[in-house]
């Protein structure tokens, strides 16, 4: 049973990072058809600023805090800037948008290295986070159950911001339809703007969490990117409910080929699993829903 509820919990721990990390890329890349390989790199700006936070406030507990909404303003400011400056140009074209973005992820590597240096850094984890969580006589991390709760947190506000405000409904009509939309009296230019301030800075949150998980280095990014695309992969193209579902199920197979195997060998075993679940349903667990005759 210890086993059992361990290897479930780390499972869903593992699930709400890849969720974390692909939540953004769910409305760049699924709502919006940019396959942006600097997501990783948005990711690291996050933990970086968490990092520098630290530093400025001194207080770990304190800086935590402040570090989600400063990471989420900075990995959205990048995200906008990269799309009014290439992007926006790009759209319908998703192998030019796959280059760009991947020379551009390269610059933003090269300019962490610049002013971080090379070696990893820490960004220590405040005292209410230290030690284990004691629930009905089994133990489990802080640090991992804080990053499941702000995975879930985040999930809530994004789809409360979908469903229920009128931002949400604009973005919704511009997927589904874009002539339309323009033509109903809806700002594209806006709503792309918007869209992928929100989807980059969820990158920026998940670099801050990422901070709870070890040392953070210019690199961070390229070892979540490919995951975070999966998952947008699996759960289908631009559904959010698709990405968690994909997120956490992954996270738990993942844990328990790894408890059985290895961490490499458990790697490949998931991969296989993905691929053939893709040859057997490639459109994903959901299938978006256009209105557009194109």
């Amino acid at each position: 049973m210890e086993v059992l509820l361990t290897q479930l919990f780390n499972g869903l721990s593992g699930g709400s990072i890849l969720l974390l990390a692909a939540l953004g890329l769910a409305l760049t890349f699924g709502q919006m058809g940019v396959i942006n390989m600097a997501h990783g790199e948005f990711i690291m700006a996050g933990a970086y600023t968490a990092f520098v936070v630290q530093k400025a406030l001194g207080d770990a507990g304190v800086s935590l805090l402040v570090s989600l909404p400063v990471a989420f303003v900075v990995g959205g400011l990048l995200g906008v800037v990269l799309e009014a400056t290439l992007l926006r140009r790009m759209y319908h074209r998703p192998l030019d948008t796959l280059l760009v973005t991947f020379g551009v992820s390269l610059v933003l590597q090269q300019l962490a290295r610049d002013i971080f240096g090379t070696a990893g850094v820490d960004v220590p984890a405040p005292a209410w986070l230290s030690g284990p969580l004691e629930v009905f006589g089994f133990s489990f991390p802080r640090t991992r159950v804080f990053i499941l709760v702000l995975a879930i947190v985040a999930v809530i506000v994004l789809a409360a911001l979908l469903k229920l405000t009128p931002l949400g409904r604009r973005i919704r009509a511009t997927v589904q339809n874009r002539q339309l939309a323009e033509s109903s009296g809806i700002s594209t230019r806006r709503t792309d703007l918007i869209t992928f301030f929100v989807g980059s800075g969820l990158a920026g949150v998940a670099g801050v969490a990422l901070t709870l998980m070890g040392s953070i280095s210019s690199n961070l990014g390229t070892s979540y990117v490919i995951d975070a695309f999966l998952v947008v992969v699996i759960g289908g193209i631009g559904q959010i409910k698709g990405a968690v579902i994909a997120a956490f199920v992954l996270g738990v197979v993942q844990s328990w080929v790894e408890y059985s195997t290895t961490a490499s060998i458990g790697k490949v075993i998931v991969f296989a699993l993905i691929v053939a679940f893709l040859q057997l349903r490639p459109q994903g667990i959901y299938v978006v829903r256009s209105r557009s005759l194109a």
